[in-house]
């Protein structure tokens, strides 16, 4: 029978000792990684707005949070942390939000969630969305209704593929103008 015998490297006991450190970290942030990934509660647009008024890059912010009910703490993804006051912040959110723009994706999640709502109410639903022009068909009992789109501002919905366009100021409103009544519940 053949044995194998293991020896431990000499390691300088101080570099040793740094070493079991480090990987002990490494160890514990993947299997914290692993049992419970963290979802992060900050939308880009949030990022955006953080970093418009600490004049940052938006992948720079990892999180905030509230402390004291005072504080407003801004963390860094570098491990720097910036504190505010809750009311100054609050009043710059709000300015910022304002002349800050929605992009593609923050028109296109808002309208499908508008448009997802709007189904619900008339027990529709929808099939693909075309997000270049963000318009569907949708259908009930598997039998086409007709086809709704947004272009931003006005819903449009047509009965068929080609004819009058009819116009309204939502989702709810186009898709009344189908001809569709509200489901009723059971």
């Amino acid at each position: 029978m053949t044995y194998t015998r293991y020896t431990q490297q000499a390691i300088p006991s101080s570099s040793r000792d740094e070493q079991a450190q480090a990987e002990l970290n490494h160890h514990i942030e993947s299997q914290a990684e692993a049992v419970a990934p963290t979802q992060d509660p900050l939308t880009s647009r949030d990022r955006r707005i953080i970093g418009e008024i600490i004049e940052v890059q938006p992948e720079s912010i990892r999180t905030i949070w509230i402390e004291g009910g005072i504080t407003v703490w801004v963390q860094l993804v570098g491990g720097g942390r910036l504190p505010f006051d809750r009311n100054w912040f609050a009043t710059r959110v709000a300015e910022v939000k304002a002349t800050l723009l929605e992009t593609a994706l923050e028109r296109n999640q808002r309208l499908e969630s508008e448009l997802k709502e709007a189904c619900t109410i008339f027990g529709l639903y929808h099939g693909e969305i075309d997000y270049l022009v963000f318009g569907t068909k949708v259908y009930r009992n598997r039998h086409f209704v007709g086809n709704v789109w947004c272009n931003g501002q006005e819903w449009y919905s047509n009965p068929r593929k080609y004819g009058l366009d009819r116009v309204a100021q939502t989702a709810v409103g186009a898709i009344a103008l189908l001809g569709v009544r509200p489901a009723v519940a059971a």
